[in-house]
């Protein structure tokens, strides 16, 4: 298992395939862990270099002691990249993944090469619910919080025909820990990127989900409008596309990387 430490001396894990390909820096989403990657990692390794991590208070990385904004997060992945010597990479993220891609983008957009962001949103106001969701956390854990979650992030048709895969997410919304959980929903809370992204001039794919309950498909086409030149794919799916429609994720994502 490898390990960086981060410059606010954070222990967070990461995988990295190594060699000499062009490097796809994988972020994924809250609540989960890098393995949540695994449908697309055989056809991206085949072409590139996959560098994917947990976040902060995810997976097997370290909790941060308090709130974590988009600053903070995204310098976790860039500061990665330099761990690994790498002076650029092509980003794709899912959920706050893509938050983090955005802010990349608009903060350090010499790291980046292709963006891809996936079933995210440039703000998501609702204040209120996400204070509800950081006491509920802190106070009971994340068990309560899950049978909401699945919903959002899968179809009930998934949900039927693929319990499996299901399972293993609630098995990763299941071991975040809970400080972790509640410092990135603090970061979601207080982002606002509707008018930063607008800078952004890297070659962009914005990917959503017809059925996400999390961030509905109009989020996905309100950035797609907001990057000059960006390309709008929307799948059959809920939150978590790439688990519910790998094949055609996958498609997606390289077919748009390889142009």
């Amino acid at each position: 298992m490898a390990r960086f430490t981060t410059s606010d001396a954070l222990s967070l894990r990461y995988e990295d395939t190594g060699g000499n390909k062009p490097v796809l820096l994988l972020s994924n989403s809250l609540g989960t862990r890098l393995e949540m990657w695994d449908p697309q990692l055989p056809a991206f390794a085949s072409v590139y270099r996959v560098v994917r991590y947990d976040k902060r208070g995810h997976g097997e990385s370290q909790p941060p002691a308090g709130p974590a904004g988009f600053t903070r997060l995204t310098s976790d992945a860039i500061e990665l990249l330099d761990h690994l010597g790498i002076a650029k990479a092509d980003f794709c993220g899912l959920s706050i993944g893509g938050m983090t891609g955005m802010w990349a983008a608009t903060h350090h957009a010499e790291r980046i090469g292709r963006l891809v962001l996936c079933n995210t949103s440039a703000a998501m106001p609702a204040i209120d619910m996400w204070n509800q969701r950081i006491a509920t956390v802190k106070r009971e854990g994340m068990k309560p919080l899950i049978p909401n979650i699945v919903d959002r992030w899968f179809t009930k048709r998934f949900q039927e025909a693929d319990p499996a895969a299901v399972a293993r997410v609630v098995s990763m919304l299941e071991t975040t820990h809970p400080e972790g959980y509640a410092a990135c929903s603090a970061a979601i809370r207080d982002m606002d990127q509707r008018e930063g992204i607008r800078s952004i001039r890297l070659p962009t794919l914005v990917i959503a989900g017809t059925h996400d309950g999390s961030t509905p498909p109009e989020k996905g086409r309100d950035i797609a409008a907001s990057i000059a030149g960006a390309r709008y794919v929307e799948l059959d799916a809920a939150h978590l596309s790439n688990i519910e429609q790998p094949g055609a994720f996958t498609d997606a994502v390289m077919g748009f990387l390889k142009t």
